[in-house]
């Protein structure tokens, strides 16, 4: 087993057989982690989504977005019964420790070659752990050790007036900012509320801003956003909601998904709030805590998300 650093992997195989990833982050909720890649091709991280879940019991889903592929896996160790193009490749370990977690890819040929170097030499690795190089026809395993971070999704309403303004282009401003800052802004998220609500601006929609943080790092995050916006909303009826974890009570779905088709109060989302463990904080005001939590609970479906309701 050789223990390389990025740049040393990069030193030592400079093939042109070898596309590096370009970014690597793990996100740990108990016994889940959340894996997001950045494949060195566009559309080439497709076969991925398909390959790894076929092969690796680990895998709980995975889907793509533009070269971005995202793994939400169980952690634990299995049996990888490596096939030439039927499973061609997975994962087969996923470990976590106090601040690090340490994923071991496997694969055939060219799979292999992304399972070993094209991983390890991504922004965000801590190191790997080379097992088998790969390539032709051989095996390619490697152990691609990674920092420990938590997810924290916030949702945003209610920045803008009937005048001026416009939510989803200043939350994703504040978004940009804090990564300048240090904070991994991960997605942005346009949620479609009920397009008959009588108190919108005019689309009626909210956004969550997802984003990869190191613990015990949420508050100062939350304490910037606060400050952000109260700095740069155009309305008395702004408020935020957060929520840190990985996945999304069934609960907070079905309330977003009623903010979609009808009105509900705020005392309604308050209550729902409460019971699925999501924080809710008046910026200027509290109107927009209906559309904040909705936000989030949508904010993994993308097509559900955008959905209008008609009557």
């Amino acid at each position: 087993m050789q223990i390389l650093k990025p740049e040393e992997l990069r030193e030592k195989f400079k093939d042109p057989w070898i596309a590096p990833y370009k970014k690597i982050i793990t996100m740990v909720d108990n016994d889940l982690v959340e894996i997001i890649e950045y494949h060195p091709c566009i559309s080439g991280s497709h076969w991925m989504i398909y390959q790894y879940p076929r092969t690796s019991k680990l895998i709980l889903k995975a889907k793509r977005d533009g070269n971005r592929h995202i793994y939400l896996t169980k952690t634990g160790k299995t049996h990888l019964n490596l096939r030439a193009s039927l499973n061609a490749a997975g994962i087969e370990e996923v470990t976590v420790t106090k601040d690090e977690v340490k994923v071991v890819h496997a694969g055939l040929a060219g799979a292999g070659v992304g399972a070993a170097m094209c991983r390890g030499m991504a922004k965000g690795v801590k190191r790997v752990e080379l097992y088998d190089v790969g390539g032709g026809s051989k095996v390619g395993r490697a152990a691609v050790i990674t920092p420990r971070l938590e997810k924290v999704i916030i949702g945003i309403d209610d920045t803008d007036t009937k005048d001026k303004g416009a939510t989803w282009t200043l939350a994703h401003n504040i978004g940009v900012e804090l990564s300048s800052e240090g904070f991994e802004y991960l997605d942005h998220i346009i949620v479609q509320l009920y397009p008959h609500n009588p108190y919108k601006t005019q689309n009626c929609v909210s956004v969550a801003l997802t984003f990869a943080v190191k613990p015990g790092t949420q508050e100062e995050l939350i304490e910037r956003i606060i400050e952000k916006l109260k700095e740069k909303t155009l309305s008395d009826k702004t408020s935020i909601a957060i929520f840190n974890g990985i996945m999304i009570p069934e609960k907070l779905r079905e309330y977003s998904i009623r903010a979609k088709k009808k009105l509900v109060t705020v005392d309604e989302a308050r209550k729902i709030a409460e019971e699925v463990g999501v924080q809710l904080i008046e910026v200027t005001g509290a109107q927009g805590q209906i559309g904040a939590l909705a936000a989030i609970g949508l904010s993994d479906d993308v097509d559900e998300a955008v959905k209008v309701y008609q009557r």
